[in-house]
């Protein structure tokens, strides 16, 4: 198909879509650090840098993909809804739909947002389709499913006028794997938390965030078998969504080098774009699932399927589509990793300490432990 990418990013969708046989036939993003990605990768296609002023799409477009803002609809951002400054902006890609004849369309975002409002985003862009024209499904992909050690699990859909959605995103189910014991394995949290939740992902990194809109970078901390508490390279990071390493790298001509995290944490996982993109390019599949009645005013199932005059039914049915082997998370990482800082590790067993989160006691003392050892270093550096 031919298509175009909207609130491109770092072209996590369309890298995904060229790799399962489509076309990018225009760019649309604002970000300048983002749009330098876009330009050394993506050199011969047209790169338009606002969507508000975006008024029509190259003829012929057969599929319009994108991962619009999650910022208000993300549990970790301030949760203003569909309506908020950034995440309203899919509304741009109603007008653009209403003004332009594609048949297809192809949007990506946060699962939270299934939950947000009592369904209200759902809603809104789910009626904004039908009122369009188009049936719709969508999933819930767990990224781990395509081999990368990151649990980030983000909301497909598919939308369509000669297809059939449900055909497509439900066509694939594997039981998933959510690995419990821990001993003997790299453990992945977020060093920021420690109040609410730890992030914590057995033997992978909790979902990648975009972090800082200065360039303060946002990454995971990893607790390693050794005992070690080490933060990934952004290299691997890359790899984790599904990059080639430097993926990001020429962005540090147009800021901060730890801009790059946001880069990367608001991307979409490449794999998880291709699977979508060999499904559109199949047309149908053999479909695996069990339906089931739903309140659309309160929180959405993790999959479900309508359309114009459709009853909206949702799917129970896995976050895995595929269950590819991957490499354990300590064997993934391939660049030298950086000891967290005696100021994040202190802040973070503080925060642990004064909150009520269960986690195994050999953490803590590993973090102490970690701390400590920090600490000697600092006294030997002034010494």
């Amino acid at each position: 198909m031919k298509v175009a990418g909207l609130f491109a990013g770092i072209g996590g969708i369309e890298l995904g879509l060229h790799r399962a046989g489509h076309q990018t036939a225009l760019l649309c993003e604002i970000d300048p650090a983002a749009c330098a990605v876009l330009g050394h990768h993506f050199p011969n296609v047209p790169l338009h840098r606002d969507i508000r002023t975006l008024t029509k799409l190259p003829k012929g477009t057969e599929l319009l993909a994108g991962g619009f803002p999650c910022q208000d609809l993300s549990q970790a951002g301030k949760t203003r809804g569909i309506g908020g400054r950034n995440s309203g902006l899919v509304n741009e890609i109603f007008r653009l739909l209403a003004k332009n004849d594609v048949p297809h369309v192809l949007l990506e975002n946060v699962s939270f947002m299934l939950a947000l409002g009592r369904g209200l985003a759902m809603r809104h862009v789910t009626s904004e389709l039908e009122r369009l024209g188009y049936r719709w499904a969508y999933r819930v992909l767990d990224s781990r499913a395509f081999g990368l050690p990151q649990r980030r699990q983000r909301l497909f859909l598919v939308a369509s006028r000669d297809l059939e959605p449900m055909e497509l995103l439900m066509a694939d189910n594997h039981a998933g794997d959510e690995p419990i014991e821990w001993k003997g394995k790299a453990c992945g949290f977020y060093w920021t938390e420690g109040i609410r939740g730890l992030g914590w992902a057995v033997d992978a990194v909790p979902t990648l965030k975009g972090g800082s809109t200065i360039g303060i970078p946002s990454s995971p901390a990893i607790w390693l078998p050794d005992g070690r508490v080490v933060t990934p390279d952004i290299r691997d990071a890359e790899r984790m969504q599904g990059f080639e390493t430097d993926w990001t790298k020429v962005a540090e001509k147009t800021g901060r080098k730890g801009f790059r995290w946001k880069l990367v944490g608001n991307a979409v996982s490449v794999p998880a774009a291709e699977w979508v993109g060999r499904k559109l390019m199949a047309g149908k599949g053999a479909v695996d699932m069990r339906v089931l009645d739903f309140d659309m005013e309160k929180t959405w199932p993790s999959a479900a399927f309508g359309g114009p005059g459709q009853r909206t039914l949702g799917v129970q049915i896995s976050l895995f589509p595929e269950h590819k082997a991957r490499p354990s998370l300590e064997k993934f990482l391939q660049h030298e990793t950086k000891e967290l800082s005696l100021r994040a590790t202190e802040g973070f067993i503080s925060r642990l300490k004064s909150g009520s989160l269960r986690y195994p006691p050999e953490f803590m003392n590993a973090l102490e432990r970690h701390a400590e050892r920090m600490r000697c270093q600092k006294e030997l550096a002034v010494a």
